[in-house]
C-alpha cells in the first residue's frame, strides 16, 4: 500500500470516527436540552470540538438530527429486510420477527432512538435538506412496505382479516415507538420498572391475535398461540 493511499484511509477512517463522536454528543444534549433549545455550540461542547469542527460536517442542526434519524432507520430496515427476506418463515412468524427486529433496534441505540421519538412527538419538523429528506423517506418507506408486504400475502393466504397493508404497518410502527417512549419514561422514575420487551411482547401477541381470520384460527391456533411470547 502507498503512502498517498495509507494516508486517504486515515482520514476517512478519522472522519467516521469525527461524525460518530459528533453523533453521540448530539443525543445527549438533544436529549438534555430539548431539540429547539440545543445548539451546534451546545453540541461542540459535548464533543469537545471546536464549532468549526463541527460544521464541517454537518451545516445545521436539523442535518445533524436527520443523520441520526437516518442512521436508527436504516439499522431497524435491515433488520425488518432479514426478517421479510426468510422463506423458513411463516407470515406469522414473520409478524413476531417485525417485534423482534424492533425490539433489537431499540438495544443497538435506546438513547438515540428515544431522542428521535421525543422529538417526533413534539411536532418538531427541521427544514431538512431535500437530499437528506429523500433519503429518510425512502428508507422509511422501504421499511413499511416491507411489513405491509407481510400482511398482505396473509390475507391472500387467508390467514389475516382483509385489511389495508400499509395501516396495519402503520399499526405495528405506533405499538412499538409508543410504547419505547412510555416504558422509557417509567424507567425514568424507577430504573427497576424496564419491562419494554415483555410489554412488547404482549403487544405484539393482542396485535396478532386481532388479524387472524377467525375461519383459520381453528387450524392454527396451537402453532400461532405458541409463537407469541417467544
Amino acid at each position: 500500500m502507498g503512502i498517498a493511499e495509507r494516508k486517504k484511509r486515515e482520514k476517512k477512517m478519522l472522519e467516521k470516527m469525527r461524525v460518530k463522536q459528533i453523533q453521540e454528543a448530539a443525543i445527549a444534549v438533544f436529549m438534555n436540552k430539548g431539540f429547539n433549545s440545543a445548539t451546534m455550540e451546545d453540541i461542540a461542547g459535548k464533543a469537545e470540538l471546536s464549532p468549526a469542527t463541527i460544521y464541517l460536517y454537518f451545516r445545521n442542526k436539523d442535518e445533524l438530527y436527520c443523520s441520526l434519524n437516518l442512521l436508527t432507520l436504516q439499522y431497524l430496515h435491515d433488520q425488518i429486510e432479514r426478517v421479510y427476506t426468510d422463506d423458513s418463515l411463516s407470515v406469522e412468524e414473520k409478524i413476531f420477527g417485525f417485534k423482534d427486529a424492533m425490539y433489537k433496534t431499540f438495544l443497538y441505540n435506546p438513547t438515540n432512538l428515544r431522542m428521535i421519538f421525543h422529538v417526533q412527538l413534539n411536532s418538531v419538523h427541521p427544514t431538512l435538506d431535500k437530499e437528506f429528506m429523500a433519503k429518510l423517506n425512502s428508507v422509511g418507506k422501504r421499511l413499511m412496505n416491507l411489513m405491509a408486504s407481510v400482511y398482505e400475502e396473509g390475507v391472500r393466504q387467508g390467514k389475516f382479516v382483509e385489511g389495508h397493508g400499509m395501516v396495519y404497518s402503520d399499526i405495528m410502527w405506533s405499538l412499538f415507538s409508543g410504547l419505547v417512549l412510555w416504558e422509557g419514561a417509567k424507567v425514568e422514575l424507577d430504573a427497576r420498572k424496564d419491562f419494554l420487551k415483555s410489554t412488547l411482547d404482549t403487544a405484539f401477541a393482542v396485535f396478532a391475535e386481532g388479524i387472524k381470520k377467525m375461519a383459520a384460527k381453528p387450524a392454527d391456533c396451537a402453532s400461532f398461540d405458541a409463537l407469541k411470547l417467544n
